[in-house]
């Protein structure tokens, strides 16, 4: 697999790495040596972009509507290629991508909610322009950027608010993921117990459900949470 191949694949996996971490303050072992793999294969992309012939229809318009520049976008979407030579993701391929990186749970349910996040036009399919857009707020967006991407993947049935039930399904789902390589050790209650610290934090008026000006709010008085939110700033 080449450079850019695996930094296409690390690239939905580090959406997954960052709202665990928001989530939960855990790191998998593996996703520690995910991104050791993902600093090493930089250096192979340097060498790939002075081959990289392929120029995506549009590429001037994502280099305006995106942090990348169009180098980078051309490294992106060769591997993108490589990875998915239709030019689209099914879900189904989502899944597969995260069995992968998780082989020790269960990720299918964590990518279903994920690849619905990715997919905004609602088209069961994830084009090259919806990975980059995403990968540009995750990686180079403002905080704002960020904190409204994750609302809205914790928002599953996009009526605007976050509910505990929402929320424990996306923890549940993390957490089988993540399988048994996690630190510390999770015990049976913890999924529970962090939804119960999210609402505290989150639900300022104690109403049952957060808003996104709640969770903006939260978060930016949360200095953990702003550190996770800075952890791939520069990784590209």
């Amino acid at each position: 697999m080449s450079g850019c191949s695996k930094r296409c694949k690390l690239g939905f996996v580090k959406f997954a790495q960052t709202i665990v971490k928001l989530i939960t303050g855990t790191l998998s072992k593996d996703i520690a040596w995910w991104y050791y793999q993902y600093q090493r294969d930089k250096i192979e992309d340097e060498l790939e972009m002075t081959m990289v012939c392929h120029r995506p229809e549009g590429l001037e318009q994502l280099e305006a509507q995106t942090n990348f520049t169009k180098r980078e976008l051309q490294v992106l979407y060769r591997g993108f290629k490589n990875e998915c030579p239709s030019g689209v993701v099914n879900e189904e391929t989502f899944k597969q991508i995260y069995a992968q990186f998780f082989p020790h749970g269960d990720a299918s349910t964590y990518a279903h909610y994920l690849f619905h996040a990715f997919d905004t036009t609602q088209t069961g399919s994830v084009k090259f322009e919806d990975f980059v857009t995403a990968l540009s707020i995750l990686l180079r967006g403002t905080v704002h950027e960020k904190l409204r991407w994750t609302f809205n993947l914790y928002d599953i049935n996009k009526d605007g608010y976050i509910n505990k039930e929402e929320m424990m399904d996306i923890v549940k789902a993390i957490y089988d993921m993540m399988g048994k390589y996690t630190y510390p050790v999770l015990r049976e209650d913890t999924p529970r117990q962090h939804v119960d610290v999210f609402f505290q934090k989150m639900d300022k008026n104690k109403d049952g459900i957060v808003t996104l000006d709640e969770f903006l709010e939260s978060c930016q008085e949360d200095d953990n949470i702003m550190r996770s939110l800075q952890l791939f700033q520069n990784v590209m």
